[in-house]
């Protein structure tokens, strides 16, 4: 039995971008368990990202919110996640069973730090949710956008308002000039992941149902590409910090290894593709609004 972290996936992309031995070394930080930090980073956050598989095998993310606490460790392998998810929220349903794979991601943008979780569902009750991890890690500051959080405003309803087969002109908008997205993808069987995305406004670019991006430099652990590899689907969430809500879309996506390709959008290693087959808007999703301060210094201009 391999000792190494990734799947075949993952391997497959780190040989092909020639990471491999660097990645070795990065994932020997990938752990099983929660330290004391990581607990405690956890524990102060007000929301987080998190995705799941639907029946048809599609990774969602989706947003989870509520007071510092709502997301708490019960012991160094197991969390519980006390928060409302929207009424028709794709997620949710994909939480529902007991051993289903789910992913979380833990990010404060005043401070750029970020914690991955991947695990399996223990439990799911009204009350919230017990994940037990599989794999715990940090990842480096980059491409995350400084905000400052707004103090906690009188707390909404999360709420799905619309969902659809593709863009309207006001969703291609927003999406044109995001500068932060969450994408969730997954090797069904083996786990779900969802990852941080950033860049200046108008990296993410829309034609029609298609999204492309570029695929900046990171840790080499390839986590997102190792499992589109293996398995097309994924799904993206767009936030509104400064109205709370969240664009999510789901459709297949592609890597375009080409360096001609990659030449055309600065800084990419690489390019990938969305083609959008589901449209979920929702509103409230976010505690309270999240105010620029600063893009990262890693973003390619």
């Amino acid at each position: 039995m391999s000792s190494s972290p990734f799947h075949d996936g993952e391997r497959a992309v780190q040989r092909l971008a020639g990471v491999t031995a660097l990645a070795d070394r990065v994932g020997r930080s990938i752990r099983r368990e929660l330290p004391p930090a990581a607990q405690a980073f956890l524990a102060e956050r007000r929301w987080i990202a998190i995705a799941a598989l639907d029946g048809d095998q599609q990774p969602w993310p989706a947003i989870r919110a509520g007071a510092p606490g709502f997301v708490q460790a019960i012991d160094v392998r197991t969390l519980r996640i006390d928060a409302i998810a929207p009424a028709g929220d794709p997620v949710d349903a994909g939480l529902l069973v007991p051993g289903a794979l789910v992913g979380l991601l833990a990010l404060d943008p005043a401070t750029r730090r970020r914690l991955r979780f991947n695990g399996r569902v223990v439990a799911h009750d009204r009350g919230g949710l017990v994940l037990e991890a599989d794999q715990v890690f940090s990842n480096c500051p980059k491409y995350i956008q400084r905000r400052d959080e707004a103090p906690a405003v009188e707390a909404g309803t999360p709420a799905t308002i619309a969902t659809a087969p593709g863009l309207t002109d006001a969703q291609r908008t927003r999406l044109a000039a995001a500068d932060t997205f969450f994408i969730a993808s997954a090797r069904p069987g083996d786990g779900v992941d969802v990852s941080h995305r950033g860049g200046m406004p108008g990296f993410l670019q829309v034609d029609g149902t298609r999204l492309t991006w570029p695929d900046y430099g990171g840790n080499a652990m390839f986590n997102t590409l190792g499992n589109l590899h293996v398995h097309a689907q994924a799904g993206l969430l767009v936030p509104d910090f400064e109205q709370g809500g969240a664009l999510i879309v789901s459709g297949r996506a592609a890597i375009d290894w080409s360096p001609g390709r990659a030449s055309q959008l600065a800084g990419a290693e690489r390019v990938v593709t969305l083609e959008i087959d589901r449209v979920v808007e929702q509103a409230g999703v976010l505690p309270s609004p999240l105010r620029l301060r600063e893009y990262s210094p890693f973003n390619p201009r």
